[in-house]
């Protein structure tokens, strides 16, 4: 095989890699206290000790909550097969309580091959889930209810959670409802009749720490040495990445790339930019590859806007950082000329402008909208007058300066100090 022949099958795996949740997460299901091993006890101890279970899988979205709970319900389903129903709602769509309960209602009718009815009411479809619920349960049968968007389903009366908990109260019903939910306080919205029936068991997701990123990234783009690729090109690839993973160069990349995000979903769309960037030719990854990738997934248009502000808007901006960490909790235009004339009589710059030029500089900044007035009660006043804010963090502003070609070296040596 082919060296470029090689690096398209090498390819096609990689990318395949990234777009299957299952093998993602499967990294993260080792060990008896991961989330995967949790939540499959749970469910598994429903189906062969006939009880019912409720849990809640609560995280920011993109960190694996949906992922880890289809692959327990994909390895569930293989080991019992004949025991297990599964009724998927979301609340974006079944948040009101006659829908969900007639969605329950069809889902159930649907897996046991009866006849539904749409004109059945709310009263008499919640009937039919208990009646389900215990015929079920005297066959031994397991019915999960998964519950997406589960804070949606708190707004209003909340019938469709009384109903369904209050039906899982009778010993003949064997059931689990799996809620899942971005707000962590999702438990605390439950009337109190409702929470009563819950068995607040719920699984805490957060995106991975810098250890478990790195051995995902290995997990994912590492090449097996026991498939259809040659021995040597797999081997020549893993030890290119190993190099990688331990430059310094790859940890500056990976810090600025989780500084804002560093959910999973986030680190797979930075996996998948970096694995299509690859040279196709050497079948390699290189540095420059994570490089562009970056670049491409982080793309930040403040940045961009610094890079065509003048010299003079420059010195603004660092200005208003230097006032902001001086703690002063207000300051408008007037007080940015101060600072400038203050840095210029300090370092004797070549860089000094009239106030008018300033002012013209300035309000091209607010229209830029890297700089903005912090409140809207002073219409009346003069732009001088009027309190400001910046609206460009330290870190975007630090790199900014260092990727601005022409930037004077007391700009950066201001914004360090």
């Amino acid at each position: 095989m082919g060296r470029e022949n090689s690096a398209e099958e090498a390819l096609k795996l990689l990318r395949s890699r990234v777009c299957d949740p299952g093998f993602v997460f499967s990294v993260f299901s080792e060990g008896l206290d991961s989330n995967y091993s949790k939540l499959k006890f749970i469910v598994s101890s429903s189906v062969t000790e006939a009880c019912n279970n409720s849990v809640l899988l609560l995280g920011p979205r993109g960190c694996g909550k949906t992922a880890v709970m289809e692959l327990v319900l994909k390895d569930v389903l293989v080991e019992f097969p004949d025991m297990i129903s599964v009724i998927r709602l979301n609340g974006m769509l079944h948040a009101d309580d006659n829908c969900a309960i007639k969605e329950i209602a069809r889902q159930l009718c649907l897996e046991h091959q009866l006849s539904f009815s749409k004109m059945v009411s709310f009263d008499d479809n919640s009937q039919f889930m208990i009646a389900m619920l215990r015929e079920c349960g005297l066959a031994h049968k397991t019915i999960i209810f998964v519950l997406d968007e589960f804070d949606l389903f708190s707004q209003g009366k909340q019938r469709l959670l009384y109903s369904l908990l209050d039906a899982m109260q009778s010993v003949s019903s064997q059931a689990v409802v799996i809620g899942v939910s971005c707000r962590l306080d999702a438990d605390q919205l439950l009337e109190k009749r409702v929470r009563s029936r819950f068995s607040h068991r719920k699984l805490l997701f957060l995106p991975p720490s810098k250890e478990e990123s790195e051995r995902l990234f290995k997990h994912i783009i590492s090449l097996p040495t026991t498939s259809d690729l040659p021995d040597r090109y797999a081997t020549e690839f893993n030890a290119k990445l190993h190099d990688i993973l331990m430059s310094k160069r790859f940890k500056e990349i990976f810090e600025a790339l989780t500084i804002s995000d560093s959910t999973v979903s986030h680190l797979l769309k930075f996996l998948f930019c970096v694995v299509t960037q690859m040279d196709m030719k050497t079948g390699l990854l290189s540095i420059e590859n994570f490089e562009t990738a970056r670049s491409i997934i982080q793309r930040q248009p403040k940045m961009e806007a610094l890079q065509d502000c003048s010299i003079l808007e420059l010195y603004i901006l660092v200005c208003m950082r230097r006032l902001e960490a001086k703690e002063e909790s207000s300051y408008n235009f007037n007080s940015i000329m101060k600072e400038y004339k203050t840095i210029h009589d300090s370092f004797q710059t070549s860089d000094y402008y009239s106030r008018s030029v300033c002012l013209r500089a300035f309000e091209h900044l607010l229209q830029r909208q890297l700089v903005c007035f912090s409140d809207n009660r002073g219409n009346s006043q003069s732009v001088e007058f009027r309190p400001v804010k910046l609206l460009v963090s330290f870190h975007e502003l630090h790199l900014g300066l260092k990727a601005y070609r022409s930037c004077p070296a007391i700009l950066q040596k201001l914004m360090s100090a």
